[in-house]
C-alpha cells in the first residue's frame, strides 16, 4: 500500500438527506417497492446466490452468503437469507466494526475529549526519543502510524492478528499492540491493521471507561439512537475489539450504513461531528495491485466513484452509494480467494438499484 502526500479528493457526491415522509427506521424498516422490471433483476441476483446447489457451503463460487440487504431512499427494497440466518440473527462484522469504532472516535473528538492531531495518549510510546510518541488519532485511524503489524488470517506462525485475537496477546490485546515496536516515521506507510483498531478502542476506554461502562457509553451514543441490538466481545481488560467482534443483525448493520449516508444525522439529531462522514470517505491511500482506496477507517468501492465501503473477513460489507442513496449489506462466509466473486455481484446489484426507475410505490414496515 502506498501512503498519499494529500488526499484524492474528487467532488463528492453530497450525502442525501432522508426523503420527506420516510421514516428512519429507528424501530423498524419502512417497506419501499421496486418497479417491476428492476423487482425482476434483482429477484434473479439474489437467486444467483440463494438458490445453488451449492449456496448453504462455503466451497461454491460465492461462498456462502447468509443475509444480503438492500435499502433505497431510507427503505427497505429487498433482502434474502440463507437457510441458517433471518432478519432478527446477529452475525459477526468482523473488521466492519473498525468502521463503526470510526463513529466511536467522531464522537469523543466532537465533544473535546480526544483529539485527532495531538499525539495519542498511549503510555507506553512516550519514553524520551521514542519514534511512536509522534503518533496521533488522526494517524491510527488512517492506518498510518510505521508500527509493526502483520495482518495475516492464516500463519499464525508469523500473524500478529491471530497471536493478538487468539494467541498470547488475548487478555490485553491493547497493551499487545501498544508494545510493537516502530519500523517507519508517521504518515509514511499504510499498513491495515486489526491491531491499530484496537489501541483505538483502548484510547476511547480510557476516557469513557472499561467493560460494562464502555458498553454502556456505546449504547447511548450510537447504538440505541439508531435502534442497533448488537453483542459485543471484549478482553480482558474491558477493551471492546472494535477491530473484529460486534454481532448484529443484516438490518441493523443497514441502520449503521443510513447514519453514514444522512451525513452522521438520524432523525433529526447529529450523531457524528459535521465532516466526520467526508473524512472517512477522504482517499488516502492506494492499493497497488488492486486500486482499492482507503480513508478513515472505511474503504472506497473500487466500481463506483464516491461510493464506500466497510469491509469484513470472510466477505462482509456495508456498501454506502450517497449518489443513489443506496446502502447494500452482505454477510456470509466467503474465502478471500473467492471475495471477487461476492463483489462482483454487489455490483450488479447496485447498478440494477441505481439505474431503476423511482420507486412504484411505498409500502409499509418491513416484515
Amino acid at each position: 500500500m502506498t501512503v498519499l502526500a494529500s488526499p484524492l479528493v474528487s467532488p463528492w457526491p453530497p450525502l442525501p438527506a432522508q426523503p420527506d415522509g420516510v421514516p428512519f427506521p429507528t424501530s423498524g424498516w419502512p417497506a419501499g417497492t421496486l418497479d417491476p422490471a428492476t423487482k425482476a433483476v434483482v429477484d434473479g441476483l439474489m437467486s444467483e446466490v440463494f438458490e445453488r446447489d451449492d449456496a448453504d457451503t462455503p466451497d461454491g463460487e460465492f461462498g456462502q452468503s447468509l443475509a444480503v440487504v438492500a435499502v433505497q431512499g431510507g427503505r427497505l427494497v429487498a433482502e434474502r437469507y440463507g437457510p441458517t440466518a433471518g432478519p432478527d440473527e446477529r452475525l459477526i462484522s468482523w473488521s466492519m466494526a473498525k468502521s463503526i469504532t470510526q463513529a466511536l472516535a467522531g464522537v469523543l473528538v466532537a465533544e473535546g475529549r480526544l483529539n485527532l492531531h495531538l499525539p495519542a495518549p498511549v503510555a507506553e510510546w512516550h519514553d524520551e526519543g521514542d519514534p511512536r510518541a509522534e503518533i496521533t488519532l488522526d494517524h491510527l485511524l488512517r492506518m498510518v502510524p510505521g508500527t509493526e503489524f502483520n495482518e495475516d488470517y492464516v500463519d499464525a506462525g508469523t500473524s500478529h492478528c491471530i497471536e493478538m485475537l487468539f494467541g498470547s496477546g488475548a487478555a490485553d490485546m491493547g497493551g499487545y499492540v501498544a508494545a510493537l515496536p516502530s519500523t517507519a516515521p508517521p504518515d509514511t506507510v499504510f499498513n491495515y491493521s486489526s491491531g491499530t483498531t484496537v489501541l483505538i478502542c483502548r484510547l476511547l476506554a480510557d476516557v469513557v471507561g472499561r467493560g460494562p461502562a464502555f458498553e454502556s457509553w456505546m449504547r447511548a451514543v450510537l447504538l440505541d439512537p439508531l435502534g442497533i441490538d448488537a453483542t459485543l466481545t471484549f478482553d480482558d481488560h474491558g477493551v471492546w475489539v472494535g477491530s473484529s467482534f460486534l454481532h448484529a443483525s443484516a438490518r441493523d448493520f443497514a441502520k449503521f450504513g443510513l447514519l453514514y449516508a444522512r451525513d452522521g444525522v438520524w432523525d433529526g439529531t447529529r450523531i457524528l461531528p459535521e465532516g466526520w462522514v467526508d473524512y472517512a470517505r477522504t482517499r488516502r491511500a492506494v492499493d497497488d495491485e488492486s486500486g482499492t482506496g482507503y480513508g478513515a477507517q472505511w474503504w472506497l468501492w473500487p466500481h463506483g466513484d464516491g461510493v464506500f465501503y466497510a469491509s469484513g473477513y470472510e466477505t462482509q460489507r456495508i456498501i454506502v452509494d450517497p449518489a443513489n442513496d443506496l446502502v447494500l449489506v452482505r454477510l456470509g462466509k466467503t474465502p478471500t480467494e473467492r471475495a471477487a466473486a461476492v463483489d462482483g455481484w454487489l455490483e450488479r446489484l447496485r447498478r440494477a438499484l441505481a439505474t431503476a426507475p423511482a420507486f412504484a410505490g411505498v409500502g409499509g414496515e418491513a416484515g
